[in-house]
């Protein structure tokens, strides 16, 4: 009951079904052959130029600068983080203390 039904073709019939031609999107009609399988009729055809980055010495110093910049800022906010958590923490175990010293007062008491 709970088995997969997978068709099974024993005799193929040798009818090639063809591929599915993309949907045309925004009145750009698809050319014959433009598909990935189809081989690239423009082989010989320039890729477009690249921009090159060239940097100066002023603007190695400034990235590096800024860089630098990042790091500090992250390492800051990370430290705060840390320092935030430990102070936490030991506020926490000082409530503890006193908390359990006053129940031991009251306990004295009775």
């Amino acid at each position: 009951m709970f088995r997969p039904r997978i068709p099974v073709n024993p005799l193929p019939t040798g009818i090639v079904t063809p591929l599915a031609q993309p949907v045309a999107l925004s009145g750009i009609e698809p050319t014959p052959g433009a598909s990935p399988m189809a081989p690239d009729h423009h082989a010989g055809s320039t890729a477009p130029a690249r921009t090159t980055v060239q940097l100066t010495p002023g603007s190695v110093v400034a990235l590096a600068a800024g860089g630098g910049a990042v790091v500090l800022v992250v390492g800051a906010v990370l430290v705060s983080m840390l320092l935030a958590v430990a102070i936490t923490g030991v506020s926490v175990a000082v409530i503890a203390v006193v908390l359990r010293l006053l129940v031991k007062d009251l306990q004295k008491g009775r």
